[in-house]
């Protein structure tokens, strides 16, 4: 069983409620690192159920980096004005404003990639492996692909801050968290 300090310490570190914290504690033994893991495993299911929900509000968040030479910009929506007015929602669509600048990521989802962009993607790596042997060259540029779509999709992208999660992981924590869907749902980056 799960202490009161054990539960708080996890919700203070996540922000999800109390008995999402317990449940999950109860489930990894008391051990905390599995307990987080649990619940960034619970949170893309949650946000799957919630995906198809109206987003009726939001916020528009800049970040300017060092002197003014660069901008992030985004727009992060939520269902509702309470969400949209919270602090901690905020807070985060500026660190995604913030990954935007330093990052510059050129497409939201993998599905905004033009086939011939990714055509074209494909055949490079494709003469960039040709020496290799058979079995391991559709692996290689299958390989050398997720890795071109990782470094151009905003939400694939690993975050600015803490390199373990995706901008992905970021929105389904949020959904979970805030209890209503959230998305990225627009985008722009501007430099000197």
């Amino acid at each position: 069983m799960a202490s009161t300090e054990e539960i708080k310490e996890l919700r203070d570190a996540t922000g999800v409620s109390i008995m999402q914290c317990k449940k999950a504690l109860e489930e990894a033994g008391g051990d905390m690192e599995k307990a987080k893991v649990i619940l960034r495993k619970s949170s893309a299911a949650i946000a799957a159920k919630k995906s198809d929900r109206d987003l009726g509000s939001g916020v528009a968040s800049a970040y300017t980096h060092a002197g003014g030479a660069v901008v992030g910009a985004i727009v992060l929506s939520c269902e509702t004005d309470f969400v949209a007015k919270n602090e901690e929602f905020s807070k985060l669509a500026y660190d995604i404003a913030m990954h935007v600048a330093a990052m510059n990521p050129q497409f939201l989802r993998k599905e905004d990639v033009q086939e011939s962009d990714v055509a074209a993607a494909k055949s490079v790596f494709e003469e960039e492996a040709k020496d290799t042997p058979a079995e391991m060259r559709e692996k290689i540029v299958q390989g050398k692909m997720d890795s071109f779509l990782g470094e151009r999709v905003l939400m694939d992208q690993a975050f600015v801050k803490d390199s373990s999660k995706t901008i992905r992981d970021l929105i389904q924590e949020a959904t979970q968290k805030f209890g209503e869907n959230i998305a990225v749902t627009r985008f722009e980056r501007l430099n000197v």
